[in-house]
Order: C-alpha cells, then sequence, then structure tokens
C-alpha cells in the first residue's frame, strides 16, 4: 500500500491543534445551508496537504468542509474561496464536481474561512494500477480520467464567469516565476542545486505556442470520485491549484503518474510491467490529443512539461516541508512529502536533461 493510501483514506477523529468549536460552527450552518439539522459530529479526513478537510455527518446527510489552515499563510495560498467559486461554476455546466452548499468568510466562526459542500460518496483510488479490477475496467477509467480532464480544458472560462480566474497568456512563465520565488523565500526548508538549476532553465526552454483553459492543477487519480460499481467519475475533488494555464501542463502534470513512485503519491513508476489495461504514457498522450482535437504532442514540447511538473510538485512540497519545520503542516504525513522533495528534483532534473 502506498503513503498516501496508508496515510489517507478515511477518517480520524479530529486532530490535536485542528479542533472547531463546534457550537458556533453548527449554529452558522443551521443559518446558511438549506436542510442542515443534527445532531451533528466532525471527524477530520486523514488526507488534505494544505487545506484541512473535515466530515460533518446529520441524520439525513453528509457534509465535507475545507478550510484555510492556522498559522502564517504564504500569500496567495489556501485561497478556499477559489476553490469554492469554481467548483460552482463548473456545476452549472454539467461538469462532475460536488455541490457547494455554502462559503464562510467569517474568521470568528471558526477562526478561518471555509466552505461546505456535499459529500460524494464512491470509490477514491489511492493505488494509480487500480488494483482488484478487471482489465476492461481498468482500461476505462483510464480512459474517463483522460476524457474528464480534456472535457474541462474545452469549458471556456468567459462563459461560464471564470474569465478573471487567473491571467491569461503566459502561463508557465508565470507558474515558473510563482514557484521559483515561494522556494526561494522560504529559507527554512534549505535549497537544493538541482532546484537552483531548473530555477535557471526553464524560463528559457519553454515550447512556442500560448493557451488558455480551465486547470485544476492537480488532477490525479486520488482527487477523483469513482462511481461505487462503474468506471466512471461522479466527482473531481480538491481544487485548490485550479486557475487559468496551459492546458498541456494540466495534462503532464496528470501524465506524470507514468513515471511517479507509488510512495509519493499515487503513481505507476517503477512499478514493472503496467497491469493490463492500463495504455502507455505515448499511448495515454495520444489519446488526450484525440480528446481534445490537437495535433499530437512532441516528444521534446512533452519532456519540458513533465520536467516543469515534476519542479511544480517538488516546490510544493518544498512549501509542506517548510510548514513541518515552522510546525503548521496539516496532513499527519506531510514528513513524508518533506522527505521527497529531492527525489522529485531529480525526476524533473532527467527530463530537463531529456531536453538538452
Amino acid at each position: 500500500m502506498s503513503v498516501d493510501a496508508a496515510a489517507n483514506q478515511g477518517t480520524t477523529p479530529v486532530r490535536k491543534g485542528f479542533e472547531l468549536d463546534e457550537a458556533r460552527l453548527f449554529g452558522w450552518l443551521r443559518e446558511h445551508v438549506e436542510g442542515f439539522k443534527g445532531p451533528a459530529s466532525i471527524q477530520q479526513f486523514k488526507g488534505g496537504q494544505s487545506n484541512p478537510t473535515f466530515k460533518i455527518v446529520t441524520p439525513s446527510r453528509s457534509y465535507v468542509l475545507r478550510r484555510k489552515p492556522g498559522g502564517p499563510i504564504i500569500k496567495g495560498a489556501h485561497a478556499i474561496e477559489r476553490e469554492a467559486r469554481v467548483i460552482s461554476a463548473l456545476a452549472h455546466t454539467g461538469f462532475p464536481v460536488p455541490a457547494v452548499q455554502a462559503l464562510c468568510l467569517d474568521d470568528s466562526v471558526i477562526g478561518s474561512w471555509f466552505y461546505v459542500m456535499d459529500l460524494v460518496e464512491g470509490r477514491i483510488f489511492w493505488d494509480a494500477t487500480f488494483p482488484e479490477m478487471s482489465a476492461s475496467d481498468r482500461a476505462s477509467c483510464f480512459s474517463a480520467m483522460n476524457a474528464t480532464l480534456a472535457r474541462l480544458h474545452s469549458i471556456a472560462p468567459d462563459v461560464v464567469g471564470l474569465g478573471d480566474f487567473g491571467s491569461k497568456g503566459n502561463y508557465f512563465e508565470r507558474q515558473i516565476r510563482r514557484w521559483s520565488t515561494q522556494y526561494l523565500d522560504d529559507a527554512d526548508a534549505g535549497r537544493d542545486p538541482g532546484m537552483d538549476r531548473l530555477i535557471e532553465w526553464l524560463p528559457n526552454a519553454i515550447p512556442p505556442g500560448d493557451e488558455t483553459a480551465i486547470v485544476h492543477g492537480d488532477f490525479r487519480c486520488d482527487n477523483l470520485v469513482f462511481h461505487p460499481d462503474e468506471p466512471r467519475i461522479l466527482a473531481v475533488l480538491d481544487w485548490e491549484l485550479s486557475t487559468l494555464g496551459h492546458p498541456l501542463a494540466d495534462f503532464a502534470y496528470h501524465a506524470m503518474m507514468f513515471r511517479m513512485p507509488p510512495d509519493i503519491v499515487a503513481g505507476l513508476g517503477g512499478t514493472g510491467p503496467l497491469p493490463k489495461g492500463i495504455p502507455t504514457e505515448a499511448d495515454y498522450r495520444a489519446e488526450y490529443a484525440r480528446n481534445s482535437g490537437r495535433a499530437p504532442i512532441s516528444d521534446s514540447d512533452y519532456a519540458f512539461y513533465i520536467a516543469f511538473n515534476f519542479f511544480r510538485l517538488a516546490a510544493i512540497f518544498h512549501g509542506i516541508k517548510g510548514r513541518v519545520i515552522r510546525g503548521t503542516a496539516s496532513s499527519a504525513h506531510a514528513q513524508e512529502r518533506a522527505r521527497s522533495v529531492p527525489r522529485l528534483i531529480d525526476l524533473a532534473v532527467a527530463s530537463m536533461n531529456a531536453c538538452l
């Protein structure tokens, strides 16, 4: 079982330091969530690297609450109001997301902003091999992931009220600058020579061509809720990193699973021959091009997109490392994330070297 599977599945009693004022919270929910009625109980999801996430159970239905973490917050991070906004906008298109019930921008209720959405029951796969599944269903799940991401990228931001959800154009330049700055500014987490090389190389290696789409930013199998019995997606979760960006960056992040060691996040890297039903990385890449109606992605461009995404994830985990050091990390296994930073940097450098 991967680190993600062992540490993220299910819920636990609310961990020390993450307690909520239940009386104030339930009073607010009764006022702002239609049909909310106690008695209610709260547990904390084991996962949730950045924004602490809780399950609220009532006799009639269950909800998910996501809040900003406590402690110092990096500017622009943990913007749960953006999560609520993009989920609500996409819901109107029929895209598979939970229904957002309420957004609270009043710190006095539980100490930070939060939103509440419906709990979508189904299967979450923390193992990218989709174990104990037939080859046919496994193939269908991979096709569903590919098609769902392509569908997201086909939704026009302006049409769904997300035209100002992020800057349009120059996505790679902006992202490289953002994550480079976050990495360089977090002195607590330290420096790495490979990361420094990437910061120097990436801005000058961006492939030509520019596109703008709604991007998820963390599209992985463990952020998807699959139907309990069928190989189809009921909900896409964890929109914290969503913005307007380049769709090929978003796809390549998702396709990193083919190279990602499974003990870091859900991945297929180093697991031996792919289980029956799982396409090759090249075939999956070609399928996305067909689903999105674009020309095939060249090897050199794809190598850049992969290098960029391993760099980006390394920067994110570097930020988790800083929060571990400062004592504000919200996940029980954040230390595992912190220890993964050097390997992610190595994978980014390997893909960079393939471009040289």
